[in-house]
């Protein structure tokens, strides 16, 4: 077995091994796997591996590293690693070459500083953790000292059957808020509010939704005299980059629409804004013909519920500590 860097010209050997293994429910497209795995700066290209068969030369398995790279004015989880995906074609497993994989990762991060890794939760991430219902996977990394963080994230979907419900309908709001849709020229409002409120990975994403080309037409805000002080983001097709909560939208033969993130200011909470917020989305995403709509990566099952979102994906979230019983010096040896 060869082991070679991370190269883009594998691409769609490594995009065709992914819905070989798992496209019947994360299907995969080349243009998210590039935008995912190789144009992501903080892929860690030490950490990040290929396995090519030596007679076929054909990608039978591969790791995706991350650790934050970027330099911005703000650091995403300080002292974070991240595993992407590590993944292996179910005829080659059980030859030590997922173990391989996982030790080269595991030892560039180390080397770069990182002192926990993480399972899924990368910026640019696939998953928020391993899919519930992959035991081996759970096992296995269980076995390679990953410890069960006994938290389950989950991906929400609501189908809307094209009628005036609540839910669909624009919410009146009292005190004199209200929601619409940003404007182009607010977009600088929307960044200031959000590093004021929500600083980190949601002022990160909105940043990089500005920087790829977006116009505002992905987001809602709710308005308190003539001041942003709740926001929710929408996703379509028509969104410059593939958002997380339309990843999978290839398993719809109609289109997939998304929800998510949100947030109200502190100073405003309590007042029934937050569900309105995710209302009005709903709103706008029907208002684009769009019936089926997910909300991704939340524990608030309850809370959405109330909309008409059901589980429909969930994931166990999982984690090493490096520097417990000299982990971090044997994995740079």
């Amino acid at each position: 077995m060869n082991y070679v860097p991370l190269t883009e010209d594998r691409l769609p050997q490594m995009c065709e091994l992914w819905n070989r293994e798992l496209g019947e429910r994360f299907p995969m497209r080349e243009e998210l796997l590039k935008q995912n795995s190789f144009r992501d700066a903080n892929v860690l290209p030490e950490g990040s591996w290929l396995a090519v068969d030596e007679a076929t030369d054909q990608v039978v398995g591969f790791v995706v590293a991350k650790i934050w790279r970027e330099q911005r004015e703000f650091v995403l989880r300080a002292g974070a690693g991240w595993i992407q995906v590590l993944l292996v074609a179910r005829e080659y497993r059980g030859r030590g070459i997922g173990s391989e994989l996982l030790s080269r990762a595991e030892r560039a991060l180390a080397a770069c500083g990182a002192e926990t890794i993480l399972l899924g939760k990368d910026p640019w991430h696939y998953f928020p953790g391993i899919p519930q219902e992959d035991e081996a996977a759970r096992r296995w990394f269980g076995a390679k000292g990953y410890q069960d963080d006994q938290r389950v994230e989950n991906d929400l979907l609501a189908v809307y059957d094209g009628g005036t419900g609540a839910a669909e309908e624009l919410p009146a709001l009292e005190g004199g808020a209200r929601v619409r849709m940003l404007e182009a020229h607010e977009k600088d409002e929307l960044l200031a509010f959000l590093r004021r409120c929500f600083p980190g990975r949601w002022e990160y994403e909105a940043l990089c939704y500005f920087e790829c080309g977006g116009t505002g037409r992905e987001f809602v805000v709710l308005e308190q005299e003539g001041r942003i002080v709740g926001f929710c983001r929408i996703n379509d097709s028509r969104s410059p980059l593939i958002a997380q909560n339309v990843y999978w939208a290839p398993l719809f033969q109609e289109e997939l629409g998304g929800i998510g993130p949100l947030g109200v200011d502190a100073a405003f909470r309590g007042r029934g804004y937050g569900l309105a917020v995710v209302q009005a989305g709903v709103h706008f995403l029907r208002q684009r013909g769009i019936r089926r709509i997910v909300i991704d990566w939340t524990t608030l099952v309850d809370f959405y519920g109330k909309l008409n979102y059901k589980v429909w994906k969930a994931y166990g979230s999982y984690s090493k500590r490096l520097e417990q019983s000299g982990a971090r010096g044997q994995l740079a040896q």
